[in-house]
C-alpha cells in the first residue's frame, strides 16, 4: 500500500517540487495546503497516512499547525515537520512539539518518511 501525504507549504514552488520527488519515489501526495485552516479541513477530508507540515508558513507557525492538528477531532496522521532551515535551529522547539520528526527540505524523500514513521533513528529523528 502507497504511503499517502498531504503537504502543508506556502511556496507552490516547494510543493510542486515536493509531490514531484514524493510521487516518483511513491508517495501519493493527496493534497497541499498552504495555512493551517486548510491543513486541518485537508486532513479531515483526505486522512492522509503522514502530513509533512513547513516550520515557517510566513505569517503562520508550523509549529502551532501541528499543535491544532494533533488535537483535531478523528484520527490524527502523525506530522512531520520540514524546513529549510537547519534542525538544531528550532531543536526545543521541534522536541516539544507533537511532530514524530523533523526533516530537512533539501533531504526530504520517502525513505527518510518512512525512516521517521517507523521510528529508526538517524538524522531527523526527534529525541
Amino acid at each position: 500500500m502507497r504511503l499517502r501525504c498531504v503537504v502543508v507549504d506556502d511556496n507552490p514552488h516547494f510543493v510542486a517540487a515536493a509531490r514531484s520527488l514524493l510521487e516518483r519515489e511513491g508517495v501519493t501526495v493527496l493534497g497541499a495546503a498552504a495555512d493551517g485552516a486548510e491543513a486541518v479541513r485537508l486532513t479531515a477530508e483526505l486522512r492522509p497516512d503522514v502530513v509533512l507540515v513547513d516550520i515557517d508558513l510566513g505569517a503562520e507557525s508550523g509549529l502551532d499547525v501541528a499543535r491544532r492538528l494533533a488535537r483535531s477531532a478523528g484520527p490524527v496522521p502523525p506530522v512531520i515537520l520540514i524546513s529549510t532551515y537547519a534542525e538544531e535551529d528550532y531543536a526545543d522547539l521541534i522536541a516539544d512539539s507533537p511532530a514524530v520528526g523533523f526533516l530537512p527540505k533539501a533531504a526530504l524523500s520517502a525513505a527518510a518518511i518512512h525512516r521517521l514513521l517507523h521510528g529508526r533513528s538517524g538524522p531527523g529523528r526527534c529525541s
